[in-house]
This record gives C-alpha cells, structure tokens and sequence, in this order.
C-alpha cells in the first residue's frame, strides 16, 4: 500500500486531478519551450568547449581565469549577446541592475522608464524613494518614467513622444509584473518596445531588467535589439545550483562599462576571482532551462488550481507566460499569512518556520514571506511572498521540480483551510 506522506484534503486532491488534465495543452507547449532552450544551452556549453579544466577557480586577483571567460562566453551565446558579464561578487538581482544602471548611466543623463513604477527595491537606486544613500538621482541622473495605460500595457504613442528627448539616455523595461498585477511584458510587446524607442531615439540604450525572465521563452530581449539586460542567478539562470550571483548581457561596449563599474575602471572583466564557485554557475546554467520549465509548470498549476477555488489571479493558466511570477489575490492579511504558511510547510528546508509579516529592506509595506529554500532568497526555489496592502495578493514562483511545486501549492490551500479562510467547493 502506497504511504501517504500529507494531509490534504481529498476534495483537494481531486480537485488537483482535474485541474491537471485541464492544464495538459499547456503543459505541452511549456515543456517545448524546455526543451528548446535545453539544447541551445547544450549547443552552447559544446560550441564553446567546456570543459572539467573550466571548473578551477581562481583566486586573488583572477587574473586569466579561463574558466570565467568561458562561462562568460557561454552565457553572451544563449542570450545572442556580443559579451557577458556572469559573477558570483554581484549579490543581488538589484545588485546587479544597480551595477547596470551606474555603469553606462553618467551625470545629466535621463533614464526613462517605459513600463510605469519599478518596484520597491530598484527605487532607492534611482533615487524615486530613500534619502543620502548614494541613488542616481544624487549623481546627477534625471527619472522620468512614462505610465502604463489602464488595462497595464505600454503606453506606445506616449513612449514614442517620450523617447525622442535626445536627453533620454536610458528607455528601460522591468520585464515581470514586480508586487503588481499588470501583465508581464512578453517578446512580442517587448519587440515592439524596442523597434519604438529605436525609431525615435536610435542613439538610446534599451535595457531591461530580466529578472524572473530568462528561459521562460524562446527568444530572450538581447536577442530582439535589446542594448543591455541583467538578471539574478538565484532566480532562472542558477537553476537553483548557483548559490549567488548575476548576469549582465548585451553590447561588448555597454557590458565592459558596467565590468568597471563592478571591479575598477581600466581592469574591469580582466579581473574577479571565482574562488570554488565556477562548477555551480556551470552546471546551474546548464540545468534552468529545466528547471524554469518546472517553476512555469507549477504557477501553471497554481492559476488553474486557485483559479477553481474562486481567487482571482493573473496571468490565468491558460495565458502566455513570459517569467515564472503567479500572483494571486487572497483578500485579506490573514489569506496572505495562510497561504505563506502553507508554502513554508512544504518547503525541503525550515519547514517548521511560520511566516509572519515584518519589516523588509527595501519595501514600504510588511511583507509576509515564504522561502524554505537551500540559497537564502532564491526565488527559483518555490517561495511566495506579498506586501500587506490591498489587493492582499501573494506572488508566488519558483519549483525546483513540479511534483514538490505542485505539493507546495496543495500544502497552501489546506493551510487556508485549516485556518478558515478557505471554502471548498461542493
């Protein structure tokens, strides 16, 4: 007789049954992305010619690290970048935005956000929130941002409009929906983003925060005319095997730059040792692919499953994904809190925690989170977490695997349901 190793109710666990075949078609064309990005990481660890002798870090000064200079190399030919910037010393994804940003932005320049509002973390760096903490705004870099329309979509006449300032160094995209519920912006309207800011202003950088992004289709922005983009390694591009780090992609020119601004002008990629790192950047690069293909699985399931349950979410199961970001709008702090506690049940480290809502870095508002992950704050390991604010919505991502993606996601409805927040259907 098969053990059972969790208490869900059985109307849950019908209910998941069903929601599995419905989810069959997109699953399907979710596994095809996988596999498509799988061999174009294959063919490019091959082209390049990894090898075990790669794996050596480097210490000190890191001077002639082939190892680095080959993962570096491997990562500009996933994203059909001229160079890449792929290091264990950046900390964070903001880090590495931060280091972006710095890096080509110069005094009297103008950064323009076309996708409305970053969120909360990246608006200290420019200098939208945060007071004497070194933001671009104290060195001198203007913001300006051009809103989203209504529905959450580009405002395309009015970034046109916007653009054409010959100030405006920077257009510059957030990619996923951040602690919002407007869409993300897939490579369609990401393409027809850059061809605008390319038609009005062709001497302007396009960048885009990546973050939550890579893997998740096809073809990423590098790839469609974006200048620059940059992203975390303890979210898509680590596979949950990078225990820290960032990437940063794009023109050799513009990914140099930011080099300098990472280590010291005039050295810049020739030096960073990797120390013991490189085996995990490796083989976590050569495993997201499958990895980001199980995280979309799991929000897949989410959406449909929440979706049935009479909660509100976005995208819906059925949409075009473009990150591994599911929001869901529980309705109260106390839906919040228990669907956390549900998630952190289910987690293969600090199952035992309970999330409680608490100050944060960075953020406005108490945030409830939970991440039982083996990398602290890796958002490609399921976690969810969520300002208490109106909507009362969490953003959950992350699966290491679908099968444990998916018990999380059970383990979160039966804890809303323990704790009288939830109502099964008849």
């Amino acid at each position: 007789m098969e053990q059972k190793f969790f208490d869900i109710h059985p109307k849950l666990e019908e209910l998941a049954a069903q929601v599995e075949k419905e989810c069959a078609g997109v699953f399907a064309r979710t596994d095809e992305i996988g596999e498509y990005n799988s061999q174009k990481v294959l063919a490019a660890f091959i082209q390049n010619g990894v090898s075990e002798s790669h794996f050596a870090g480097s210490t000190g000064y890191g001077y002639d690290d082939r190892g680095r200079e080959v993962l570096e190399s491997v990562m500009a030919q996933i994203t059909g970048s001229e160079d890449a910037l792929m290091r264990h010393n950046f900390v964070s994804g903001t880090h590495t935005l931060t280091t972006a940003l710095f890096g080509v932005l110069r005094p009297g320049d103008v950064m323009l956000s076309i996708t409305g509002m970053p969120y909360d973390t990246i608006q200290p760096v420019i200098g939208i929130t945060g007071e004497n903490c070194g933001s671009l705004k104290e060195f001198g870099v203007e913001y300006r941002q051009v809103d989203l329309l209504d529905d959450g979509t580009p405002d395309f006449d009015a970034i046109a409009q916007a653009v054409r300032d010959k100030r405006v160094k920077m257009a510059y995209v957030q990619r996923s929906r951040g602690y919002s519920l407007r869409p993300s912006i897939n490579m369609d309207v990401m393409k027809r983003l850059i061809d605008t800011v390319k038609q009005n202003n062709p001497q302007a950088i396009f960048m885009v925060d990546n973050c939550y992004g890579i893997f998740t289709e096809k073809l990423e922005p590098t790839q469609l005319g974006a200048d620059l983009m940059a992203g975390s390694l303890i979210k898509n591009a680590g596979g949950g095997i990078a225990r820290t780090g960032g990437y940063i992609a794009g023109r050799r020119d513009l990914v140099e730059q930011c080099a300098y601004r990472l280590t010291t002008p005039g050295q810049g990629k020739e030096v960073g040792c990797t120390l013991n790192e490189l085996p995990r950047m490796f083989q976590g690069l050569f495993l997201a692919p499958n990895v980001v293909c199980c995280a979309v699985r799991t929000a897949i399931f989410a959406a449909a499953l929440f979706e049935r349950l009479g909660y509100r979410v976005n995208p819906s199961f059925t949409d075009r994904r473009t990150d591994i970001i599911q929001s869901i709008e529980l309705g109260s702090e106390k839906g919040m809190v228990a669907f956390c506690k549900g998630v952190q049940r289910g987690a293969p480290v600090d199952s035992f925690v309970v999330p409680e809502p608490a100050d944060m870095p960075g953020y406005e508002s108490k945030v409830v989170m939970a991440a039982g992950a083996f990398h602290l704050g890796a958002s490609i390991e399921l976690s969810a977490d969520g300002p208490i604010r109106p909507p009362y919505a969490v953003w959950m991502q992350g699966g290491l695997t679908y099968f444990t993606g998916k018990t999380g996601m059970l383990l979160a409805a039966q804890t809303m349901l323990e704790d009288g927040v939830l109502s099964l259907p008849n």
